[in-house]
């Protein structure tokens, strides 16, 4: 019997409206140049963003913290995963000056999950945070959190320092949830966001889903009506694209004008901003959806 093959082969053609240009302007150069002379890493280098030239260009980038190895594995990512080494507590002091450098208005953290950690990493988060408060007052500072194995007073932590935007990304539907991210889980994600909101109730909340790894639209519906039952302000939703043979294969690439659906769907269900389509990624132009939230007009 002849094996049944993958909806999409390991290199399908990319749609035309995934295509990008490449990167390497003078402005994309400087700012690699000025993040590897920090010893710092990107969120759009290490998981292969496709905005990554756009962004750069514009002088917003995400930074990437707790190093650059992840203690776990999930499915769609490209990040390295292993053993992490040791904790850099000059890092937020280094962030924060190249956010000075740059004259940054809106600044993005994330970080690798960190299970080594007691505290899953959130004192360097909190860190960051005041480092570039003291540095950069006009600066706001959006995190994109991990879910901190459910500590509370580490999420605590966080949230007390005062970011403008806290994120954490469901990515996938409760159904492929284990399939795709298989030391996550998908009612802690939802918890952690109810926490937020129980700690500080004006706290802006976001996340965020991939799409085309095997869901359904209808499962990407529900998704979205969880997160709004968390109270979630802001959402992104974008298509997942295949970092190597060794990743999740790709379900489907789904169309603009499903994107546009979904957007229309998740205003709805009141949402106050939802970014949605083929190349979104959680912190793309993060700073004009949090504007747009906060102002209450579409982008």
């Amino acid at each position: 019997m002849a094996q049944r093959p993958e909806k999409l082969e390991i290199r399908p053609r990319l749609p035309e409206w995934l295509k990008v240009k490449m990167p390497g302007s003078p402005r994309y150069l400087e700012l690699q140049n000025l993040m590897k002379g920090q010893q710092l890493h990107t969120v759009c280098e290490e998981a292969h963003c496709p905005n990554i030239g756009e962004c750069w260009d514009r002088g917003t980038a995400t930074f990437m913290i707790l190093g650059e190895i992840c203690t776990r594995r999930c499915h769609y990512c490209a990040v390295t995963t292993g053993r992490p080494n040791g904790l850099d507590l000059q890092e937020p002091k280094r962030l924060a000056e190249v956010v000075k450098s740059m004259g940054l208005r809106y600044c993005v953290i994330t970080s690798v999950n960190r299970d080594d950690l007691p505290d899953g990493g959130a004192y360097i988060f909190a860190s960051c945070i005041n480092k570039i408060r003291e540095t950069s007052p006009d600066c706001r500072v959006e995190v994109l959190i991990p879910d901190f194995a459910g500590s509370w007073p580490a999420l605590q932590r966080v949230i007390e320092s005062g970011p403008a935007v806290l994120n954490h990304n469901i990515e996938s539907s409760v159904r492929i949830f284990p399939k795709v991210r298989p030391k996550g889980n998908y009612n802690l994600s939802l918890e952690l966001l109810a926490k937020a909101k129980d700690i500080d109730p004006a706290m802006v909340t976001k996340s965020g889903i991939i799409v085309g790894m095997g869901e359904t639209v209808d499962e990407v519906l529900d998704t979205m009506a969880d997160l709004r039952n968390v109270d979630c302000d802001l959402l992104t939703i974008g298509q997942y694209l295949r970092p190597s043979a060794r990743h999740l294969a790709i379900d489907r690439f789904y169309r603009p004008e499903e994107f546009e659906e979904l957007r229309k769907a998740g205003e709805s269900m009141g949402f106050k901003h939802v970014a949605s389509g083929p190349l979104v990624r959680s912190s793309y132009h993060a700073d004009e959806q949090h504007d747009a939230a906060a102002l209450s007009v579409p982008v």
